[in-house]
């Protein structure tokens, strides 16, 4: 049977239950009164049965034009209500009209009239009430009203999650809810019908048309809520596309412990997949009572997974960053979000082994994560010893002191970037991988290394600075149509990197993890859709411009080796890397190490360059006039890196 079929005989079977309890309630209404009063007339069944067919004809034709019948039970809510009441009130006059003409009433009790109303709706409503009992356990909520000067909105989301929303926006905090007028659905499921009182006006393919009705109908644009599924990227581009070219603010409508909660539509509903849901056992295991070190502590990745840590049972968390500005936010807002919790502050450069050491010594972690780096592309190639020292020199500083202040296990968040690099930031990661493995064999810490791709909103990344840019009016700079990323979002990755530390409890072995980032998603279309949030269209209000592919930078990113298979954890979206072969340390490899390091704290950047070329094979030093070109301008399109 087709939807449509389906939803016919649905709205049928309403229609014919609420015309029955209308024939109903007046048959048990006449037959009281004349039991009461001994006044039946001298044909009791014949009146009784004409008035009881006149008034099922009366409801009949109320309930239909008024559309009750497209009413979903387990959905029914206040507008329901109201509308049900002024059926029922037309039902009444026109039965009286018809009865008044036809017989002046003779032989028909006045009181029955009442009588019937209020049995009608009582059969009525609790016929809805148990149909919501069953759905939401919440049968009164059929009386819960919405405020009627609420801003206008459409909503774009399935009968399901349309009918969760439409329940909690009474109750809604901080301001007027939403007053829906009218619901579009991505497949165009139950058209026709109508829930909580919302009518169903079709699939996304009308969304354009009802947006032009209720501007006209009411002089005002309609917000555009989407929900639910409706949140994932194919549905939520078509929707930016529609809204933006009439206007329309787009808002997501998402349910947190609180309830429900209305914002505007954020870059994370743009990705390709929706947030996963992880189990927070193990991560409870593997941090309670424990204290846990962070090195970049202050930067966007570095101050979430301190943020994450603390809410997992942590006694101490030790912050540790060069910059005083992020320290002091981070060590404000775990003070203030956290305030049984111990937190030690303490700023310092992971380039410094002394002063690493005399925190670890100190403070005595039992796990650290490290996730200070220099990661901005372009700057790097302009600025490659210094990217030596701190994603190369930084991390073996810390991984040394973790191993002799009895660490149990060491976090290293590493990049996409470092698969088969094309830039100074990506070998330094790669290098430090290596590094970082052959560094604790032997010993009695356990390492994770996590290698994921671009966070949505990090700093220095695309997103800020598209917003920066479209703020000001454009234009919106790519540096190639083409050129793709893979994103995630901020609390996914982070909490999929303490995962990785869960995983990896074996002393002395150094484990390499990525994470499932998704599809790649296009940066100009990220850019288009951008623009569109912001009710704007692209290429017409908002110009896109390219400005080509910097140095260093790749068209696609990638996750892993040719000669790395993945091996699946059991945990959703983190998968473990394992070599084809084992892999050896190479002869020499900590003589070459040690004069690298040498070279870059002496900044001679041309040497540096080819010793570390010949560390990480896959990646090639630009040439001098490719470092020369690197200068010319840094404002492009930036690449969304983990923060230091």
């Amino acid at each position: 049977m087709s939807l449509k079929a389906e939803a016919r005989r649905a709205m049928l079977m309403t229609l014919s239950m609420d015309v029955l309890a209308a024939m109903f309630a007046m048959s048990v209404a006449i037959l009281q009164r004349w039991t009461a009063t001994s006044g039946a007339p001298n044909a009791p069944g014949l009146n009784a049965f004409f008035s009881t067919i006149i008034f099922g004809i009366a409801a009949l034709f109320s309930f239909y034009i008024l559309g009750i019948h497209k009413q979903v039970w387990r959905h029914s809510g206040w507008p329901d209500v109201v509308r049900i009441l002024q059926a029922v009130c037309l039902t009444a006059l026109i039965s009286l009209f018809i009865l008044f003409f036809s017989s002046r009433l003779i032989g028909f009790p006045r009181t029955a009239l009442p009588i019937a109303l209020l049995v009608w709706l009582i059969v009525i409503f609790s016929g809805r009430m148990m149909a919501l009992m069953r759905s939401t356990q919440r049968p009164f909520q059929i009386f819960s009203s919405i405020r009627a000067d609420a801003p206008l909105a459409i909503l774009v989301a399935n009968s399901e999650k349309a009918a969760e929303v439409l329940r909690g926006l009474p109750g809604m905090a901080g301001g007027a809810p939403i007053r829906v007028l009218a619901l579009m659905e991505a497949e165009g499921a139950e058209p026709g019908r109508a829930i909580r009182g919302v009518p169903v006006m079709g699939g996304l393919d009308k969304l354009a048309t009802v947006l032009d009705i209720f501007t006209l109908r009411y002089g005002q644009t309609p917000w555009v809520a989407v929900a639910g599924d409706a949140r994932e990227q194919p549905i939520m581009n078509a929707v930016l596309e529609t809204a933006a070219k009439h206007g329309a603010e787009v808002m997501a409508v998402g349910l947190e412990s609180e309830g429900l909660h209305l914002q505007p539509v954020r870059p994370s509903d743009l990705l390709a997949r929706p947030m996963r849901a992880l189990d927070q056992a193990p991560l409870i295991d593997l941090l309670n009572g424990k204290r846990l070190f962070v090195t970049g502590a202050g930067g966007t990745i570095g101050s979430q997974l301190a943020l994450q840590c603390a809410q997992l049972g942590v006694t101490q968390i030790t912050l540790f960053d060069a910059s005083e500005y992020n320290l002091y936010n981070i060590d404000l807002t775990l003070r203030e979000k956290h305030p049984e919790l111990s937190v030690q502050t303490r700023l310092g450069d992971v380039r410094d082994a002394l002063r690493l050491r005399e925190v670890m010594r100190e403070v005595r972690p039992d796990i650290v994560i490290h996730a200070a780096a220099l990661k901005h592309v372009p700057l790097m190639e302009l600025n490659a010893c210094e990217a030596i020292l701190t994603n190369v020199a930084g991390a073996l500083n810390t991984v040394d002191a973790a191993i002799e202040f009895g660490v149990e296990r060491f976090v290293f968040v590493s990049t996409d970037k470092a698969v088969d690099p094309d830039n100074v930031m990506g070998a330094t990661k790669r290098l430090a991988e290596l590094a970082l493995a052959y560094r604790i064999a032997g010993t009695s810490l356990a390492v994770s290394m996590v290698r994921f791709g671009n966070v949505l909103g990090s700093s220095g990344s695309v997103v800020p600075l598209f917003e920066r840019q479209i703020k000001a009016g454009g234009p919106v700079t790519l540096t190639d149509d083409e050129v793709s990323r893979y994103f995630m979002t901020l609390e996914e990755a982070t909490s999929l990197v303490l995962q990785a530390a869960a995983c990896n409890g074996h002393p002395g072995l150094a484990s390499l993890y990525v994470l499932d980032m998704g599809t790649p998603i296009r940066i100009r279309a990220l850019a288009e859709a951008m623009i569109r949030m912001k009710g704007m269209v692209p290429g017409q209000d908002i110009e896109i411009r390219t400005t080509g592919l910097r140095p260093g930078e790749k068209l696609h990113e990638e996750l892993t080796y040719p000669d790395e298979r993945l091996i699946k954890t059991g945990i959703q979206g983190l998968d473990k890397v394992t070599p084809e072969k084992r892999r050896h340390k190479p002869i020499g490899f900590d003589s070459q190490l040690s004069i690298l390091l040498k070279v870059a704290s002496l900044r001679k950047q041309d040497e540096a360059l080819q010793l570390l070329s010949q560390m990480v094979r896959e990646y090639k030093p630009p040439s001098q006039t490719d470092q020369a070109d690197a200068s010319v301008d840094l404002r492009g399109t930036r690449d969304t890196r983990q923060a230091s």
